[in-house]
């Protein structure tokens, strides 16, 4: 009896709150349908009291889709932690009956035609989108109030917004940033709640939970496309192509909140066109002005934050005649914290988000012809400017790299880029491209703006202050080779299936085998075979052999296995070697002497034995999470291959003679003791690999472990003037940063850092100040930026005196070791494969780079 009373009491008690919860979050005067349980009835606590996991929103979810007929939950993937990416669809019960008929028609739209019957009867399509940054968590909970809203809220015109509009509510797109964060923050979580910013819940141990499992920020994903969760959110967007896609954010705890417009013309990219800033923009602002004066927020527009960058969540959509809204929030960080004024609340952080999320709503029912018609003609535009440029196509393919030309294809299709074979051979401006190794792009198609923005680079612009990179022609960082054509005549469309792997066989060889190492994935096959007890050697020479009565010609790194080198017998290794060449779809060739026509004989000196690398990569505190998950996510997914990952804290604890090579990332390194970095140049001294990337270059140069200079600005001709505005001050300083842009390199590509490359120009992306001469040492500068550099990207003319003839690579002697010192970051954003494989060769060859 008293257990029944007890339960009585709490359900009257979790009922009374809900209520409580209703009236602070949801405007005024509506009623809920009791048939569904709000998001306090069904967690068990109020919205903003915890930090939801991820399990319990999913189970939320579920339950709504158990209890109404109006919704429906999908999983669209799942996250590197194997977290679902779950979308919840809410339509009115109708709408659900024809679902796939009313995608199909909504995907007309990008056909730039208006369907039979026009927009009358059309849904508009809404994704309302939350929490890309784990540690941003106001926009998860918003989304389980959302959802609640839509399905039990009486609101006025809710059976016409069911029936005019199909809404996805993507509740997180980090899932295992989210968890991250929460779990820290409820842990750490004070009762009373502790509102000092000092305290543990308000500072996240590194990495923190912002980026996903490999420490990505997912919100510069949307173009790269590095991450698998945001190639599941892509192939599920293209599906549907929403007319609104919502991004929630939030910022520092003393701001106020943001929506857009952006910062005029600046931060707004000019291939979307301006209706979409100067009409859609301005209709819905008013929406979430009025929404956000009802309950007293402070919040701005315009001032800040970017619309330029297509690799957002909020300008991504805009390249798909959508519109992409920005929000930003100021955080708790927490449960509660202390600002200038008062103290904010989490609960706080979740209305202001929810009160856009209802604005969203609302706009998007009340404009549904609007945004319907301007996304046809959006993509009808397109075409008609496909059709007036001069550029009728894109040519593209290297052929001495099947797989980087097969994965840049790939990366074009996932972005519905319509890709096509070459029907014959052609040259242009000097490149040759050959048919079955190259493929053509039609500008004339519903991505010819995805088209441009991957291959047309930029070098002029409106503004000269960036949120973030200035440059993204994607062609450039898979280092492609392109061409402009004038012409469209197309082969057979290329499916994704003819860009599956190839069947590989080898010939089982009683003398040795080779393979080139100009593919992309032959590293991934070295290792393979190195973690396989298979003894390799490296050409370092160019050399020619005889096979099957035909000259085959071997590049600078061809890897040769020696059948009488091994302790595995011949079909041990016929085994081996067949599965790498299956593993890495690349090619492997058996051969039956060692006499070659021209180069070394495989029996030369000139062929050097590899050794399996033993990496170590230093992070923690002061150290870049991107750059070092950068890493982490390179050798995973592209070698297979593990990599020691040792806190700084441990470094003491930490035997440096148990690996080969050690990763310096950037960072500060602040917490080094002068006789940890003494530890770490007598290592070097000793033989090792210290590889070190920008600001990790930067400090091992400062502490004098590689003897390189710095490159300082010449004063010679430069008048300084000496007083400006000062509210100038930010604009005149940030136009000098190298916000991200890029710039050519010479190659040196007879040094082991430089084998595989063919052409001896290289494109290379750089976000950062730091100058570096060439070596003293005449053979030790790898890469070294041309006299004319400037590739794409905004670029401030002092800038270009610095970077013009300084080095990109370099290799510095320290002992009987070497210092590889990266000026900048060959792996940025997980999809720089032009640059990788200057990485690759580090890790593999490092020990056979000597200075002479």
């Amino acid at each position: 009896m008293k257990q029944c009373i007890l339960t009585l009491f709490l359900t009257l008690f979790l009922i009374q709150y809900s209520f409580a919860q209703n009236d602070y979050f949801f405007p005024k005067d509506l009623t809920f349908n009791k048939g569904i349980p709000t998001p306090q009835q069904f967690l068990g606590y109020n919205i903003g009291d915890w930090h939801t996991r991820h399990d319990r929103m999913v189970s939320y979810f579920e339950k709504l889709a158990e209890l109404s007929e109006l919704a429906t939950i999908q999983t669209i993937g799942h996250s590197n932690e194997h977290r679902p990416q779950v979308v919840l669809t809410i339509t009115s019960k109708n709408n659900h009956t024809n679902l796939e008929a009313i995608r199909t028609k909504h995907l007309s739209l990008a056909e730039g035609t208006i369907p039979k019957g026009g927009f009358a009867n059309m849904p508009v399509v809404v994704l309302l989108g939350f929490n890309v940054h784990g540690n941003e968590p106001s926009g998860m909970e918003a989304a389980l109030l959302s959802a609640y809203y839509l399905l039990a809220a009486n609101f006025e015109g809710r059976k016409e917004a069911m029936e005019n509009a199909v809404f996805m509510i993507d509740p997180t797109y980090n899932p295992d940033g989210r968890d991250r964060h929460s779990n820290w923050v409820n842990m750490h979580k004070g009762f009373p709640p502790v509102a000092d910013g000092m305290d543990r819940e308000h500072n996240e141990v590194w990495p923190r939970g912002r980026t996903n499992h490999y420490w990505f920020d997912l919100n510069r994903d949307w173009l790269p496309l590095a991450q698998v969760e945001s190639q599941n959110r892509m192939a599920f967007y293209h599906k549907w192509l929403p007319n609104v896609a919502t991004d929630f954010h939030e910022m520092g705890t003393n701001a106020t909140y943001f929506f857009e417009p952006t910062k005029p013309y600046g931060s707004e990219n000019p291939i979307v066109g301006r209706r979409n800033y100067d009409e859609l923009n301005v209709i819905f602002a008013k929406y979430f002005q009025n929404a956000l004066d009802e309950i007293g927020s402070l919040y701005y527009t315009k001032e800040s934050f970017d619309n330029s960058y297509p690799g957002y969540g909020s300008t991504y959509p805009d390249m798909m005649g959508g519109l992409g809204l920005l929000f930003e929030q100021a955080s708790s960080r927490g449960h509660l914290q202390h600002t200038q004024t008062k103290d904010i609340s989490f609960a706080f952080t979740i209305r202001n988000q929810l009160r856009s999320s209802i604005a969203t709503i609302q706009a998007s029912v009340d404009n549904r012809e609007l945004l319907l018609k301007y996304q046809a003609d959006f993509f009808k535009e397109g075409y008609k400017k496909a059709n007036q440029s001069r550029t009728k196509a894109y040519i593209f393919g290297d052929e001495y790299d099947y797989n980087r030309t097969r994965l840049f294809a790939k990366y074009l299709q996932k972005h519905h880029v319509k890709v096509h074979h070459l029907d014959e051979d052609k040259t242009v401006n000097g490149i040759t491209f050959k048919k079955g190794q190259a493929f053509f792009v039609p500008n004339n198609q519903m991505q010819y703006r995805m088209v441009q923005t991957i291959f047309e680079p930029v070098k002029e612009f409106y503004d000269s202050v960036f949120y973030d990179a200035s440059a993204w022609t994607v062609a450039l960082a898979y280092d492609m080779p392109y061409a402009r054509m004038g012409t469209s005549k197309l082969g057979a469309e290329v499916t994704m299936h003819d860009l599956s792997p190839k069947r590989r066989n080898v010939q089982k060889a009683k003398y040795a085998y080779l393979f080139d190492w100009s593919d992309y994935s032959a590293p991934k096959a070295l290792n393979y075979l190195q973690e396989n007890g298979v003894f390799t050697k490296v050409a370092a020479k160019p050399f020619t052999i005889e096979k099957d009565g035909q000259k085959r010609n071997f590049h600078y790194g061809t890897i040769l296995i020696s059948v009488a080198d091994q302790e595995l017998t011949e079909e041990e290794l016929h085994k081996k070697v067949l599965r790498a060449s299956q593993i890495a779809n690349i090619e492997i060739i058996s051969i039956s002497t060692g006499l070659n026509l021209a180069g070394p004989d495989l029996g030369s000196p000139n062929f050097a034995t590899l050794s399996p690398p033993k990496i170590a990569m230093l992070l923690g505190d002061g150290v870049s999470g991107y750059e070092a998950g950068e890493v982490w996510h390179l050798l995973d997914t592209k070698l297979n291959m593990p990599i020691s990952k040792v806190d700084i804290l441990n470094f003491g604890r930490m035997n440096l003679n148990d690996y080969t090579t050690l990763i310096l990332v950037s960072g500060s390194y602040r917490n080094f003791s002068e006789n940890q970095i003494l530890q770490i140049r007598k290592w070097t001294e000793s033989g090792g690999t210290l590889i070190t990337l920008r600001q990790g270059t930067n400090w091992v140069i400062r502490e004098g472990i590689a003897k390189e200079t710095f490159k300082k600005p010449s004063s010679n001709g430069i008048k300084k003037e000496t007083r400006f505005d000062f509210e100038t001050a930010r604009n005149r300083s940030g136009a000098k940063a190298i916000g991200g842009s890029v710039y050519l390199t010479n190659l040196d590509i007879t040094h082991p850092l430089g084998f595989g490359y063919h052409r001896r120009t290289l494109p290379v992306y750089r976000n950062h100040s730091i100058f570096v001469e060439p070596s003293k040492n005449a053979f030790s500068t790898v890469a070294k930026y041309t006299d004319n550099p400037h590739l794409d990207g905004y670029l401030h003319p002092d800038n270009l005196e610095m970077i013009k003839n300084s080095a990109s690579l370099l290799v510095s002697r320290v002992g009987s070791g070497r210092a590889i010192l990266f000026v900048d970051n060959p792996n940025f954003r997980g999809f720089w494969y032009g640059t990788n494989r200057l990485f690759f060769n580090a890790l593999f060859f490092g020990e056979h780079v000597r200075v002479p």
